[in-house]
């Protein structure tokens, strides 16, 4: 395995010379050899110019020819494990198993895709039949379809470096619409990024695809992604992470000439909404899996339960008692960055220094990589008086808010922003005496859970992990699943055309 760290502009490398970058080992702190050589501002044309070139011919091929691309995708990623686990592993402090695991989901998820295009569902034919004798007016034939918005940009994310970065699931969303992409390689994983193109570059080739279906470029700042969202050629983006990466990608793709859609996922936190008779009945079991699910990951998932309504006030009762014992108990946790590490130090400091906020439960002190385990209580009044409490703080934080009525509950659903997901535990009874507080859930999230925890989405066709903003830019989206190549795809009407009857 020999790494260069340049870009990959269609089937050619790109060139050195710019600016340079590391990566960082993050079990010992070094920087990681090779450097990453940053895009040339010439060489985001030249990705975008093969992108559209490659666009006008791969649209017209058969979905047959996707379908096998992203196939010869899904094995190599399969056939190239082991290097990923070596790379990916060094780069964001993964374990083994999750690096594993996060593969064999995006090689499904590309399998999945290409289902999807061998079935024919995907573009939505339909058809009306001309009636030339139709009075008052004759009615012309009429055929429409979905068909591809043209080349994507896709920017990697930092807490997927696999399923949702330059293979991933907005990839081959895009690429199973017909759309080329151009990724932006995230800038704390671009040696997995390269293995990664690797495999894409050869798959292609061995299957026949048009040079430009895929590029990738480094930069280990904001210029690039700038550059491409403005760039004329791209014509749709694919964002996981920050709201405000999120809202300024929206602001630069809204100042274009000709507007483009930003698909973002930015922002949630994913409240966990316990019902009185599931609490009393369950609470140290249900303590024991918040637990697993608000630290797992280190709290790095966008499913992460950030808050947890109920009543909750007694530190005695079994729910609350015992989640305090598992999360002082929790080693630290390590990050997938040192810059995310300290994002979240500040983040909790903040939270814990507004009015109301009571700290029950802290894990073992962290270092400068890692996050330590916390647990904060507030109430529902406080919530009302104080909106920021509600804020995102990415990581393995929870905030307990005491709401003991129904009405607390719906009240504080009411005030919630858009969410990926509201979970709620409850039984029969508790459902049925909490009617209202679903109805309002269901306009506040993208799924809605019961008697689970968000965190592990499944990657099939009847699952939405999308939502409302500020959860995505666009709530009638999914970035995962069949649903997601909806992003890339526009309505197409053909009236009167001889070729098609």
């Amino acid at each position: 395995m020999t790494l260069s760290g340049t870009s990959f502009l269609g089937y050619q490398r790109g060139r050195t010379g710019g600016a340079v970058f590391h990566a960082t080992d993050l079990a010992s702190g070094q920087p990681l050899s090779p450097p990453a050589h940053a895009a040339h501002p010439d060489e985001v044309d030249t990705a975008c110019a093969l992108a559209w070139q490659a666009f006008r011919a791969w649209r017209q091929r058969p979905d047959a020819d996707r379908a096998a691309f992203l196939r010869a995708v899904a094995d190599g990623l399969d056939a190239r494990v082991a290097d990923l686990v070596a790379v990916t592993c060094r780069e964001t402090a993964l374990p083994e198993g999750r690096v594993r695991g996060e593969t064999g989901r995006t090689s499904g998820q590309l399998r999945l895709f290409a289902g999807l295009l061998e079935s024919g569902a995907w573009m939505d034919a339909r058809h009306e039949a001309a009636d030339p004798a139709r009075k008052p007016a004759p009615k012309p034939a009429l055929r429409s379809r979905l068909i591809g918005l043209g080349p994507v940009a896709v920017f990697g994310a930092s807490n997927f470096p696999l399923a949702f970065s330059t293979a991933g699931g907005d990839t081959a969303a895009a690429w199973a619409a017909g759309c080329p992409v151009v990724v932006k390689g995230h800038p704390c994983h671009p040696q997995t990024s390269e293995i990664v193109a690797e495999v894409i570059v050869a798959a292609a080739r061995a299957t026949g695809q048009p040079e430009g279906v895929f590029s990738l470029l480094f930069d280990p700042g904001h210029a690039l992604g700038q550059a491409l969202v403005s760039h004329p050629r791209i014509q749709a983006v694919g964002f996981t992470g920050s709201r405000a990466g999120g809202l300024a990608l929206m602001k630069i793709a809204a100042a274009r000439p000709q507007p483009i859609p930003v698909f973002a996922e930015m922002s949630s936190v994913n409240p966990v909404f316990l019902l009185p008779e599931a609490l009393a009945t369950r609470g140290e079991s249900l303590a024991a899996a918040t637990h697993g699910s608000y630290t797992m990951g280190s709290g790095q998932f966008c499913t992460c339960p950030g808050l947890l309504v109920g009543d909750v006030a007694d530190p005695a009762s079994p729910y609350v008692a015992k989640l305090r014992e598992l999360t002082a108990a929790t080693p630290a946790l390590s990050m997938l960055s040192p810059a995310i590490a300290a994002r979240y130090r500040e983040g909790v400091a903040h939270l814990r220094g507004l009015p109301g906020v009571q700290l029950l439960a802290e894990g073992a002190p962290a270092g400068e990589r890692q996050a330590r385990a916390t647990l904060l209580a507030t109430t529902a009044s406080a919530v009302q008086a104080r909106p920021e409490l509600l804020d995102e703080v990415f990581g393995p934080c929870t905030l307990l808010i005491h709401a003991p009525g129904a009405q607390d509950k719906l009240r504080l659903a009411a005030a919630l922003e858009g969410q990926l997901t509201c979970t709620v535990h409850a039984t029969a009874a508790d459902l049925a005496a909490h009617a209202d507080l679903l109805d309002e859930l269901e306009l506040k999230c993208g799924r809605l859970v019961f008697n689970g925890f968000p965190t592990g989405v499944e990657v099939n066709a009847a699952i939405v992990h999308g939502g409302p903003f500020p959860a995505t830019s666009d709530g009638r989206s999914s970035s995962v699943g069949t649903f997601a190549i909806q992003r890339f795809l526009r309505p197409f009407c053909w009236q009167d055309d001889p070729r098609r009857g």
